[in-house]
C-alpha cells in the first residue's frame, strides 16, 4: 500500500490581500472617489463621507465574498444564459395528415 503524501497548505496564500479589512482595488475605488467628491463639491466632508460609506461597502463585500470585484467586472462580458424566470413559451402546432 502507498503512503499517504500530505502537503503543507499555508493559510497567507489563501488569504486575500486587504488593506484595513477591504480588499485592495475596493479600498482604492473608495478612496479616488472620496478625493473625487472632495474636488467636485470643494468639501472636506463630503469627500470623508464618501470614503467612509464606500470603505464600509468594501469591508462588507471582502467579508461577504472577495471575489465580488471579479464577479462584477466579468459579469458584463459573459452573454446571457437561460434564467428561468424570464421563460416565454413557444407555441407549437402539430399539422395532421400531412402527404409529402
Amino acid at each position: 500500500m502507498a503512503q499517504q503524501r500530505i502537503n503543507p497548505v499555508f493559510r497567507t496564500l489563501n488569504r486575500p490581500l486587504t488593506i484595513l479589512g477591504a480588499e485592495r482595488k475596493l479600498f482604492f475605488f473608495a478612496a479616488m472617489m472620496g478625493a473625487g467628491v472632495f474636488n467636485l463639491l470643494k468639501t472636506f466632508f463630503g469627500g470623508i463621507l464618501m470614503f467612509f460609506a464606500l470603505y464600509i461597502l468594501a469591508r462588507w463585500a471582502t467579508k461577504t465574498d472577495p471575489q465580488i470585484p471579479r464577479f462584477v467586472l466579468n459579469s458584463a462580458k459573459a452573454r446571457t444564459e437561460y434564467d428561468p424566470l424570464k421563460f416565454a413559451p413557444i407555441e407549437v402546432k402539430r399539422l395532421k395528415n400531412v402527404q409529402a
